[in-house]
């Protein structure tokens, strides 16, 4: 069923609470707040526009940095007083240049003793994705649609790579379109079935600094 925006709950300020979520990696972006005119403008531009509470203004995202957020759904919760805004984002989310304005850790939710992120990590969990495929996952969209769409987001993922290290704005889109291309790689190494320790021994073999002069020369 279709919510319009009169069908929506409004607080006593006549605000709606909007998450804004990465549309492709699922990672939670902000918080922000709505009033019925960001909201229409945000549907009729087709890019995130919210209310700021502190200038009592309206707020088109990316009006001055250029990190805009380009609307993919919008979906109200079961109460409709809350909106959840997914979105293909142009650079960080946050004013302090993160992607996401979530980076202060109040609890982690890890036991003692629990391993930090790593790449092997990274790699196990992506090849439980592919045995499991559970419903909802991004991961698992890319498995089943299989080896050409997963091709089509690497080749994609190096392009914005390339785009973002061209910017003059800093290195906080690279680094976020860096980590977008090393997630994809490590999708199409499990779906071809190469190993990190391959990629790794292969590296080590190649006494890169040496080799790679050697390379330029012959070039």
């Amino acid at each position: 069923m279709e919510v319009n925006i009169d069908s929506l709950r409004w607080d006593a300020n006549g605000l709606i609470p909007a998450i804004v979520q990465d549309y492709k990696s699922k990672q939670v972006l902000t918080l922000a707040y709505m009033n019925r005119e960001s909201l229409a403008i945000t549907l009729e531009e087709g890019y995130t526009c919210f209310w700021s509470r502190s200038r009592r203004c309206l707020w088109r995202k990316g009006e001055t940095s250029g990190h805009t957020q380009r609307v993919v759904a919008i979906t109200a919760d079961c109460h409709n007083d809350a909106l959840l805004i997914e979105v293909d984002p142009k650079g960080p989310a946050c004013h302090e240049g993160t992607t996401s304005c979530f980076h202060y850790p109040l609890h982690s939710g890890q036991e003692k003793g629990a391993e930090p992120f790593s790449p092997d990590g990274l790699y196990a969990l992506l090849q439980e994705r592919k045995t499991e495929m559970p419903e909802g996952s991004y991961t698992t969209y890319l498995f089943q649609k299989g080896l050409d769409k997963i091709l089509k987001k690497v080749g994609e993922e190096c392009t914005e790579v390339i785009i973002a290290a061209k910017s003059d704005e800093g290195n906080a889109e690279l680094i976020y379109e860096l980590a977008d291309l090393y997630y994809h790689a490590l999708v199409l190494m499990v779906e071809k079935g190469v190993s990190l320790e391959e990629v790794k021994a292969e590296l080590a073999s190649r006494h890169i600094i040496d080799h790679k002069v050697k390379q330029e020369k012959m070039r």
